[in-house]
């Protein structure tokens, strides 16, 4: 308690600096967290704090920061953790405001800690439905909190976007931002633009339709919503900006649930120009031969979109894949900078997302700069300067024949922040490199509230041979590159065990930090690669590390927690690797000594499967229910990556009425399994269990014969 007083008097005093120094009006409200506009594109004159996402409105996520630099950097040691209770995925970027740590875990929990500490100063649990989980494609994870003027936003799981009190973690208000009965999800970090709080959401793959909303921080009341997929063209459309974009659509998308487009992750805003900039998502279903029969561009999908904050005008666009087939979102994080092109210094945004490209715009209108691919790709040959276009190999849209695509459709980079130093003049990309293979579903029936990828769950499942199996697994890599944007070439790379790394820091210190799959946070040298130190973790990280100054002190700090995408879906690559779900924020300093406890557990699988009579076409027809509809959550094949229970090694496999009251009845709702009797039949469900069961007699032989 007497820590808790302490900050929050700092937070006044500090607050009232602040005034003097122009930062605010003193008539204005002072307390914890008191952030603005002017504060916020002043950010570099206060390079102590991180006030928001990418620390920055230009999201560069770097920091100028020396106090911990290469020369000293074997000194940094563990100056405090906090344990968040939770075992699934931790992707959220601290934000660090005059002293306190506001942040985000799994089930959208948030936390304010004393960041010299660690000490909890308030928790707030917006109490989501567990069986939520069913309708999210990625984990049940949230990437962070926004603040402004003494508030704190985020938005939950089940859609509802909650100011909360700095201080004191209560509710100011909340406010439903999506229709609750239809499959969306939240899962990424708002923020804050002139006194609006911006929002987007998931769910493309699930049947919804995208959209970003702007509301007022004061009483949460809706200043405007940009939709990014026009809906039916019977009932008119919301701006002219639709009225454009329904022309590059055939069929009747809206009917398939909405036609996707979600906006689910990046943003970034220019206080110069007043332009807000953000990601669009894939469609639904990935398909476009399903969704959009006839092709056609189908925008704004897989699109940086630039609008005014004000009112959610639209300005320009930029399609990153025209017609996207493969889920190959342009959500991925939005840089913005200015860099000297030509003789020329140019104001430029900067994107890798998933199909492979790197991407320079100017983002005062959205021209293309530049485009090269940053990792070997197979479904195109290059960018068309003239048109901005990709150049598709035949083939590569799998019309008639599957296709093998890199990369696949987790991208070649993903959710997880990126960094650009301009001590350096690179970005630092966490780079995936896995391969998938694509066809043509026998038959598609669109099937609300579970994904509908519109492609042949078999045909993009592992392999039966365990040495094939082995030679795909040496496919899926992953690595740091740094990246020339200049000269559109990688300056340096550093492999690392397998993909599914965490978020870049960057750092005048000449450092670049990152957290690892395979339980390190690690230190490189920004100008080389070189290796400078590293801490054990205990746990895989995703998330991406933030620094601080306190009383003249750096600290550096990383939220750790094993879980997303490919932790769950790819257990096959990961499961023999696996770490415990100990989720922490770990947090560094200069001289400290600090460490963790001992983890005395190793997640495994116990296979005690029943006797398998099920006929060649039932365990056919259940291999391809699970893939469509259950391989999200508990892995390709019925290889689960852990962090979600194994089904093979479920006792429920024994029990076939039991088995029908948690798939159909249920019975586990409370623990994030929802019921799914309006997708699976009691024909399919029990067809679904003979394949389980059939898979862990396989997992059993190849445990034996170790």
């Amino acid at each position: 308690m007497i820590s808790r007083v302490i900050i929050l008097l700092t937070t006044i005093l500090l607050t009232i600096t602040l005034v003097a120094c122009g930062h605010q009006e003193a008539t204005e409200p002072t307390g914890a967290a008191w952030v603005d506009g002017e504060r916020l594109a002043a950010a570099d004159s206060e390079p102590g704090n991180w006030m928001s996402h990418g620390r920055t409105y230009s999201e560069q996520r770097y920091s100028p920061l020396a106090g911990i630099n290469e020369d000293n950097i074997e000194e940094l040691g563990l100056a405090w953790s906090f344990d968040l209770n939770t075992q699934r995925g931790i992707e959220a970027t601290s934000i660090v405001v005059d002293g306190v740590m506001y942040m985000t875990s799994a089930w959208s929990i948030v936390h304010a800690l004393d960041a010299r500490s660690g000490e909890p100063l308030w928790t707030f649990d917006p109490r989501v439905a567990k069986e939520k989980a069913k309708h999210t494609c990625c984990d049940v994870v949230n990437r962070g909190v926004a603040v402004w003027q003494g508030q704190v936003f985020f938005g939950a799981l089940d859609g509802r976007l909650f100011a909360l009190d700095a201080a004191t973690g209560k509710v100011n208000w909340e406010v439903a931002t999506l229709d609750a009965s239809l499959p969306y999800t939240i899962t990424g970090a708002p923020r804050v633009v002139k006194d609006k709080v911006l929002i987007g959401n998931g769910g493309a793959e699930f049947g919804v339709r995208g959209f970003i909303s702007a509301y007022n921080v004061n009483d949460g009341s809706l200043a405007w919503r940009f939709y990014t997929v026009p809906g039916n063209p019977e009932l008119g459309f919301e701006s002219d900006a639709l009225e454009m974009a329904a022309k590059t659509w055939n069929g009747k998308w809206w009917e398939l649930g909405g036609g996707g487009g979600t906006v689910w992750d990046s943003m970034a805003y220019d206080p110069e120009l007043d332009l807000l900039y953000f990601g669009v998502g894939n469609g639904t279903p990935w398909n476009q031969q399903i969704r959009s029969p006839g092709g056609g561009d189908n925008l704004f999908l897989s699109s940086i979109v630039a609008v005014r904050p004000d009112t959610g005008e639209y300005v320009w666009h930029y399609q990153t894949t025209p017609g996207e087939t493969w889920d190959y979102t342009a959500t991925q994080h939005i840089i913005l900078a200015d860099l000297k092109l030509d003789g020329e210094t140019r104001k430029v945004l900067m994107q890798a997302p998933k199909n492979g490209f790197f991407y320079v715009l100017d983002r005062t209108d959205g021209e293309l700069l530049s485009a090269e691919n940053y990792i070997d790709i197979t479904w195109a040959t290059h960018v068309d300067m003239e048109t901005g276009r990709p150049v598709e190999v035949p083939g590569a849209r799998y019309e008639d024949e599957p296709f093998l695509m890199f990369p696949s459709y987790l991208g070649g980079h993903n959710w997880h922040s990126m960094s650009y130093s301009p001590d350096t003049g690179l970005v630092y990309i966490p780079v995936l490199d896995i391969p998938a293979n694509y066809g043509q579903p026998d038959d598609f029936k669109y099937n609300p509230g579970v994904a509908n990828t519109g492609t042949h769950g078999i045909v993009g499942s592992l392999p039966d041979a365990q040495a094939e199996r082995e030679a795909m697994r040496a496919l899926v890599q992953g690595r740091l590159v740094a990246w020339d944007p200049v000269a559109q070439k990688e300056a340096w790379r550093v492999e690392h065990k397998g993909p599914w790394n965490g978020g870049a820091l960057s750092t005048a210190g000449n450092l670049v930090f990152q957290g690892t799959a395979n339980g390190e946070f690690v230190a490189f040298a920004a100008d080389s690669g070189e290796q400078l130190w590293a801490f054990p973790t205990q746990t895989g990280v995703v998330a991406a590390p933030t620094t601080f100054e306190i009383d003249g002190e750096q600290y550096v700090s990383i939220n750790v927690g094993w879980g997303g995408a490919f932790a769950l879906v790819f257990g096959e690559f990961v499961q023999s690797d696996s770490l415990p779900a100990v989720n922490r924020v770990l947090t560094f300093k200069l001289g400290a000594d600090g460490s963790l406890p001992p983890v005395k557990w190793k997640p495994a699988v116990v296979f005690n499967p029943p006797a398998l009579n099920a006929s060649e076409a039932t365990l056919q027809e259940g291999f391809g229910a699970y893939q469509d509809i259950c391989m999200g959550c508990h892995g390709l094949n019925a290889v689960s990556g852990l962090t979600i229970p194994d089904l093979r090694g479920s006792a429920y496999l024994w029990d076939p009425r039991g088995w029908d009251e948690v798939v159909l009845g249920g019975k586990l709702r409370d623990r994030g399994m929802a019921s799914f009797s309006d997708n699976v039949t009691p024909e399919q469900s029990a067809a679904i269990r003979a394949y389980v069961i059939q898979q862990a007699h396989r997992g059993k032989a190849l445990t034996e014969a170790k």
